[in-house]
């Protein structure tokens, strides 16, 4: 597909800003004429968002744009590429949800030059001898929204936001509304092409947008980058296109076209009529990607866009697959941050929270403050010894910074006014226990005995974290605790009975039957899922994964040595102390075997036989199974392929119900047309595929 040639296309070089009457036109010459209209501000945008070389007026453009409306309307000629599909189309009854075509990872960061040297030294160690090859891309971190944008054929197909990585939400029509979004790309280009861009406001656009809103007696938007997430996630499209949205491309996330290096991404793109942002630089060594980082630090404050660091990344994409992935982020690249933003303010109070490991953490109260385009009301004191050291009490003037330009927390003292520093508890503020401190940190010693802890332990047990069981909020758990019936173990879940839960407010007997399937369906966990939500310092589901690939069984990894946790990639000796600290505690073996006695044996990597029999295919279960604990049904698809998900989505491809099925479960099925299966049509899918 060809673009615009300025020596054949009236509307190229010089247009008309005045046209004759539509209606004296026939259908031939207002097709014809349509077609170059679209051609020739295809290639205006071109000029515009990716040469920054405009070479007509904004008011010839404008006029050159509702000539073609005009067109399409009276000749009905609108097509789907059609640049006037940017001013939104029907509005929508609710955001889908779609799987990437590879996953969208975040990046490590820091914001200390050391950080960023010692990222160019694992990626030395990790390629050997091809470290003499090794160069950097480095390019401004936008403050935006990622979203991924899909070409086939030349044509934009569609978009998503990042989601969690692997899915997003469908923002194609919204994405469309996006000038600097090409609906069809330019020259020589790939059959297919998906990218990662970074959807933003620039700033000016952005006070324009919220002096409009204030005229028009409507709240202004907190900053750039809610302003961007809110627009692109808006129903309507028409919404959408009146906002000024635009869009970066830095990476392309697969594509037919064989790519040798991110520096050839970076000058091929525009080539395709995508906009990159010119100011990202090749460096030959970390030094100079450190200079980089500095350099635009100093130019932050006239850039028309937010950014809070650079990205530097490995630039020979041979050697980018050779250093791979983590299950969170890439291994060749790394965001070196900006100092976080601040702003000076007056402590009004100090609490203590307590977390679900028993950790205190001081918080202060503050007089409202506008951090960044974010107002702060609370920010952390980070330790007792912080306290101390600042000299820190209520009724001080404070500076408060945001670390990453998002965690709000108290810098320093900027003016004295109450006398010494906040003490510091030396009791729980929830249970009255006794606080111990270890090193800077403070713990209540309460354990599961203290609610708050105990309510946080239950909570992430039912999480999507932990075993995934529905029907256990914050506001249940805390009910349940009230109530008596669950007093200081995760196993008192597994005690509870019908007549318990419909004694209270607001449970009637089928919220209760739900639950206890919920909870009877959580036996026999996955070692790794019981890992993640047993609440071990630091172990999520990617760390309890890796423990149970490396250790195949609990009593092993209870049993473990510090130096034998080292072992296990990704656990350093920080980690590597609380595991081992968690496992030697009695109170928590008490809970453990607890625990286990209620739930039973857990299902090991080594389980079952493993084989490709359902691969591609998504399941989510939910109720209560006759023939399997629903972990082990989990268990059992995805040793054969399959993934198995908590929750269901357009992606899914059959939620699997037992007895006392959960209502949100059956009501997103509906909504998404995902086919529903008994246990026994469960039993027929396997026997048709031949998995046992």
């Amino acid at each position: 597909m060809a673009s615009a040639s300025a020596d054949e296309n009236p509307y190229v070089e010089e247009p008309p800003t005045e046209f004759r009457p539509v209606e004296e036109l026939s259908e031939d010459e207002a097709s014809e004429q349509a077609e170059q209209l679209r051609e020739a501000i295809r290639y205006h945008d071109y000029r515009y968002y990716v040469e920054n070389d405009p070479v007509i007026a904004d008011r010839t453009y404008d006029a050159l744009f509702t000539r073609l409306q005009d067109l399409e309307d009276a000749f009905g000629l609108r097509t789907d590429d059609s640049p006037t599909r940017r001013v939104g189309g029907e509005p929508l009854d609710e955001l889908g949800t779609v799987e990437h075509v590879t996953p969208m990872l975040s990046i490590d960061s820091g914001g200390d030059a050391e950080d960023v040297r010692e990222f160019d030294e694992r990626v030395r160690r990790a390629v050997g001898e091809r470290a003499d090859d090794l160069r950097y891309v480095c390019e401004p971190k936008f403050d935006g929204l990622s979203v991924e944008v899909v070409y086939e054929e030349g044509e934009y197909v569609r978009a998503a936001t990042r989601g969690d990585g692997y899915t997003g939400e469908d923002v194609t029509e919204n994405v469309r509304t996006i000038a600097s979004v090409p609906h069809r790309l330019r020259g020589d280009y790939p059959d297919r092409l998906v990218l990662r861009g970074e959807v933003h406001i620039p700033e000016e656009a952005f006070r324009k947008l919220n002096r409009e809103r204030v005229e028009r007696g409507e709240d202004p938007f907190a900053n750039p980058r809610n302003a961007a997430a809110g627009t692109l996630r808006q129903l309507d499209p028409s919404v959408t296109a009146g906002r000024p949205l635009d869009c970066f491309f830095f990476d392309v996330l697969d594509s037919s076209y064989d790519f040798e290096s991110h520096w050839e991404q970076h000058e091929t793109l525009p080539e395709w009529g995508l906009r990159v942002e010119d100011r990202s630089e090749r460096t030959d060594d970390v030094e100079a990607a450190i200079d980089y980082r500095n350099r635009l630090m100093e130019a932050r404050p006239d850039l028309d866009y937010e950014i809070d660091g650079v990205v530097v990344k490995v630039d020979d994409l041979s050697l980018c697959e050779e250093l791979g992935t983590t299950e969170r982020h890439y291994r060749w690249a790394f965001a070196y941050k900006f100092p976080a933003r601040s702003e000076v303010t007056t402590i009004t109070d100090i609490t203590v929270q307590v977390g679900r490991t028993g950790r205190l953490t001081p918080v202060a109260l503050l007089e409202p403050v506008d951090v960044g385009g974010v107002t702060v009301s609370r920010a952390s004191l980070h330790n007792p010894d912080e306290i101390a050291e600042m000299n820190v009490n209520v009724g001080d003037e404070v500076d408060v910074e945001r670390a990453g330009d998002v965690i709000p927390y108290v810098a320093e003292v900027v003016e004295k006014h109450a006398e010494g520093h906040y003490e510091f508890p030396d009791h729980c503020p929830v249970c009255d226990s006794a606080v111990e401190f270890d090193g800077p940190m403070a713990y209540c010693t309460g354990g599961l005995a203290c609610v708050a802890q105990l309510q946080r332990a239950v909570e992430y047990y039912a999480s999507d974290d932990g075993l995934d069981i529905e029907g256990l909020g914050g506001e249940r758990v805390e009910q349940l605790i009230d109530a008596g019936l669950v007093e200081d173990s995760l196993a008192d879940l597994y005690r509870i009975e019908e007549d318990d839960l419909t004694g209270l407010d607001g449970w009637g007997e089928t919220s209760a039957r739900n639950l206890l399937a919920e909870l009877d369906g959580s036996k026999h966990p996955r070692l790794r899922e019981f890992l993640s939500a047993i609440g071990i310092p630091k172990v999520g589901p990617a760390t309890a994964a890796d423990l149970a690939r490396e250790f195949g069984d609990l009593d092993a990894i209870r049993t473990a040595t510090r130096d034998e946790l080292e072992r296990v990639a990704g656990i350093g000796p920080k980690v590597a102390d609380q595991i081992a600290e968690f496992f030697a505690s009695e109170q928590n073996e008490r809970v453990i075997d607890d625990l286990l006695d209620a739930i039973g044996p857990l299902e090991t990597p080594s389980a079952t036989e493993t084989g490709d029999e359902l691969a591609g295919l998504t399941f989510v279960f939910t109720g209560s199974l006759d023939g399997y604990t629903r972990n082990e049904a989990q268990q059992l698809v995805e040793d054969h392929g399959a993934n198995a998900t908590g929750s269901v989505s357009g992606n899914t491809d059959y939620l699997v119900t037992g007895d006392s099925p959960g209502r949100t479960k059956l009501d997103d099925a509906d909504e998404n047309e995902v086919p529903v299966l008994s246990e026994s049509e469960f039993e027929e899918l396997l026997d048709d595929r031949e998995v046992r």
